[in-house]
């Protein structure tokens, strides 16, 4: 197998799933990005990604619908954009078979095959990373130079994709298109003295809507891999919070704070008031502070610090998606990144909400690639049972026997699991086992 080498001008990129919101994003970025060209695009829907490249003028561009029409020769680093397991698992494999470098930008993916595709890629001698611009890599590359400069991380994560904006006028709270009255959450803007009364109602004007997401635990899950973190609960807390009070209330519990287990991953609610900045579905990092005066030095220059002065927030508030994901080709191409390599730390899996009769068929669906019926939940790995099926390989599954609510699925539960998935998935966590011995 020969590595490809980019040319010495350009990096020629292929990018699968290239008609969906990322792809669009990518490519748009990189018609400004002199040393990089996208060469293969893939995805089933060809009139669609034509009419795209029109709208955006790119014209160079060979579209193909699947693996087959793939030119291996043409490429250098492969965006994995499909967010589908199966399809990623195979395009992924065939660029490292190929030679060709990849950026995972799959969530899904990585939550099932990410561990073993990285030391696939690492035995081939190419680069496997996350796809800088979504939230894990964001937060895997926050983490990675908060820990090289010695602070003590107590909490991590990220907010929700949408934030909660509250009207003081008119006592209502809207996330994105729908909105609800909130009688007393003006009474509720400050945490007061008691955070976690202040959380708890704050969180029951908000409950008529969703707000907890798959996607935000399978983004944990990826971050989980790359940095040894889980989660405090395994749910995940979500609670409702303005940016100036993350340090407070992702301080530890025996401080005032939520947190249970050191170095939990988590994801909040953002409030806000209309004419107040987003957190963009960015991400942060909860810091013990350490040297106080160095603290109130960095307080007096807008950062966010506890109240007690014990602990400081960190944060990115933004995530760009395919506008940034040319940092990662870029690395891919170079050898330049210095994040680690994935390891099997944590299991995103699914319990029951309901009880469910044998026979019963799953499938992901919808914007944040839900499975109806299950509740995704992040697990460290010593928590999942052995056998425990991971979250986005219940697609295309059925049950085999009777499970009550709250049943925690495996993979005896189940039929039709993905083959290469499960086996994929199955060596990473022996290998994990192997390496804690």
């Amino acid at each position: 197998m020969a590595i490809q080498q980019p040319s010495s001008t350009q990096t020629r990129v292929a990018l699968t799933g290239a008609r969906g919101g990322y792809g669009r994003t990518l490519l748009a970025q990189l018609r400004n990005v002199a040393d990089m060209t996208p060469t293969v695009l893939v995805d089933p829907d060809g009139a669609g990604v034509e009419s795209m490249l029109a709208d955006l003028g790119i014209s160079d561009a060979t579209v193909v619908p699947d693996l087959a029409g793939i030119d291996w020769s043409a490429i250098d680093v492969l965006v994995e954009a499909t967010g589908r397991v199966a399809a990623g698992v195979a395009y992924a494999e065939a660029a490292i078979a190929h030679g060709v470098h990849v950026v995972m930008v799959s969530k899904e993916v990585e939550t099932v095959a990410g561990v073993t595709l990285a030391a696939t890629a690492a035995a081939a001698g190419v680069r496997y990373l996350p796809g800088d611009g979504d939230q894990p890599a964001n937060l895997i590359r926050l983490v990675t130079w908060i820990e090289r400069v010695g602070l003590d991380i107590v909490a991590l994560g990220k907010s929700g994709e949408y934030d909660l904006v509250f009207d003081p006028t008119a006592g209502t709270v809207t996330q994105v298109d729908e909105t609800i009255p909130a009688p007393g959450m003006a009474d509720l803007l400050a945490l007061g003295d008691d955070l976690h009364a202040t959380l708890a109602a704050r969180a029951d004007l908000v409950a008529p809507l969703k707000r907890r997401a798959a996607a935000d635990h399978c983004e944990m899950t990826v971050v989980a891999q790359y940095t040894g973190y889980t989660a405090d609960r395994e749910d995940l807390h979500y609670p409702v919070v303005r940016t100036a009070e993350l340090a407070d209330v992702y301080a530890a519990r025996a401080d005032g704070g939520i947190i249970d287990r050191p170095g939990s991953l988590d994801v909040f609610s953002m409030l806000r008031l209309p004419d107040e900045a987003s957190f963009g579905g960015g991400v942060f990092v909860v810091v013990r502070t350490g040297d106080p005066e160095t603290w109130r030095l960095l307080a007096g220059k807008g950062h966010v610090v506890s109240r007690d002065g014990r602990y400081a927030c960190v944060f990115w508030p933004y995530h760009l998606m395919g506008v940034e994901t040319p940092l990662t080709i870029a690395a891919a191409a170079s050898g330049t990144a210095t994040i680690p390599a994935p390891r099997q730390s944590s299991v995103l899996a699914g319990r029951t909400a309901e009880p469910l009769t044998a026979g019963a068929a799953f499938q992901v669906a919808g914007h944040h690639h839900e499975v109806a019926g299950i509740d995704p939940v992040l697990l460290s790995d010593d928590d999942a049972p052995a056998g425990t099926a991971p979250f986005y390989l219940l697609g295309g599954a059925r049950l085999v026997r009777d499970v009550p609510a709250g049943h925690l699925l495996t993979f005896d539960d189940l039929t039709g699991i993905d083959e290469i998935g499960q086996r994929m998935f199955e060596e990473a966590r022996a290998a994990g086992s192997r390496a804690a011995l």
